[in-house]
């Protein structure tokens, strides 16, 4: 759905006009004394094609493009799918939580269930996996997010694990881990986490920001209400931040982006809100009423895009928060008995774009990763673009 307006002077005398003229020529076709009105041809004109619902935006879903790991068979599938980043329309790096059993229980935690293996796999532009980092299985526990600073020439890989209390940095080919930060598996409770003011400790910290210098910012988290700011050795350098729904105030930071000015965007879930600052940590401004703010991206038009979780859209923003366009839908069940559908997001997680404009979308309650290619003549203001670069 594109967001905008026009008003017409006289808006309400024209449309009234309207009206009564249609009822004059609705009366004369009902009683024979006027001309039946024609439908018009079902083209398409300078308003746009007919029909349509935007469920997919100007996106089209590449169908079956998300394929079983060697592992999976008749009792084993995808578990919960967290995480994707592109190194290259031939690579992509995909996180998990690691396997589910195909006749899954929604009635017991999905924790219980689920199976080591499959944390981060790489697939190719045709979806196939071509590399499985079972090398690291022994120290993953619930990978979050995973990203590659746009400013790394060495293109490391960067994997949050929010259960296992750690980032961690890997090599591009994740034949070596360079650095770790947190203290792994601690701590366990929320309360553990908040009485802590140890800056290496995290509390279930989800979200990772990059700067040109290689310093970066943590979104930490779902226990700790805190941005903490590393410097490129992983360094503590400074943070802000405390539990409530004020300003600098948060409840679950789940995302954190950075803009050309170096404002930083928080994504602050359950306050249903994004908060924005100054790079020191200066409250700035506030967007309320964005329902499930879950993952924010910043493209090279200043575009702020934002997954909502539980609405299954992406939501497009100007810099001043202003609503611009949203499009997507709900797609694990229907009514009348359909099934789910190809595009369809089930709790969209995180979003990547690659080099030749390709959107990437990982649906954590769908099991999968989608890839969207653009519409033959798709509006290229209604499509992610390239991420935000700082000189």
């Amino acid at each position: 759905m594109r967001i905008g307006s026009t008003r017409t002077p006289g808006g309400a005398r024209v449309a009234a006009s309207t009206r009564w003229l249609a009822r004059i020529a609705w009366l004369a076709a009902l009683t024979g004394c006027g001309p039946v009105p024609e439908a018009s041809p079902a083209t398409d004109d300078a308003a746009g094609p007919k029909g349509g619902d935007d469920r997919t935006g100007h996106y089209q879903v590449v169908g079956g493009w998300w394929k079983a790991a060697a592992s999976h068979d008749e009792d084993w599938t995808w578990g919960r799918v967290a995480g994707v980043a592109v190194d290259n329309p031939d690579r992509i790096i995909v996180v998990t939580r690691g396997d589910l059993p195909v006749d899954f229980d929604d009635g017991r935690p999905w924790a219980e269930q689920a199976r080591p293996g499959n944390f981060i796999v790489v697939v190719d532009r045709d979806g196939n996996i071509i590399e499985n980092w079972s090398q690291w299985d022994s120290i993953m526990r619930e990978p979050h997010t995973v990203y590659i600073s746009p400013y790394d020439p060495e293109r490391h890989v960067w994997v949050i694990d929010n259960r296992r209390m750690q980032i961690f940095k890997f090599t591009n080919d994740g034949s070596e881990l360079v650095m770790e930060i947190g203290q792994a598996n601690y701590p366990t409770t929320m309360v553990e986490a908040r009485t802590n003011d140890e800056p290496y400790v995290f509390g279930r910290q989800a979200d990772i920001a990059f700067l040109p210098d290689g310093s970066f910012y943590v979104a930490d988290g779902y226990w700790k209400t805190r941005v903490v700011k590393f410097s490129a050795e992983g360094e503590y350098l400074m943070e802000w931040g405390r539990p409530g729904d004020g300003p600098g105030e948060f409840d679950l930071l789940h995302s954190i982006a950075v803009d050309a000015d170096r404002r930083v965007y928080v994504a602050d879930r359950r306050n249903s809100r994004i908060q924005v600052f100054a790079e020191d940590g200066e409250f700035i401004e506030e967007w309320p009423d964005i329902f499930d703010p879950v993952n924010i991206y910043i493209d090279e038009s200043h575009a702020v895009w934002v997954l909502d979780a539980t609405l299954n859209r992406l939501l497009k923003y100007d810099r001043d928060g202003r609503l611009q366009d949203t499009w997507g839908a709900y797609g694990e069940a229907g009514a009348i008995g359909r099934q789910p559908w190809p595009g369809g997001l089930v709790l969209p997680h995180q979003a990547a774009v690659d080099q030749e404009g390709n959107l990437y979308v990982a649906s954590y309650n769908g099991g999968h990763v989608q890839k969207f290619v653009p519409r033959p003549g798709a509006d290229p203001d209604r499509l992610l673009g390239q991420p935000m670069l700082l000189n």
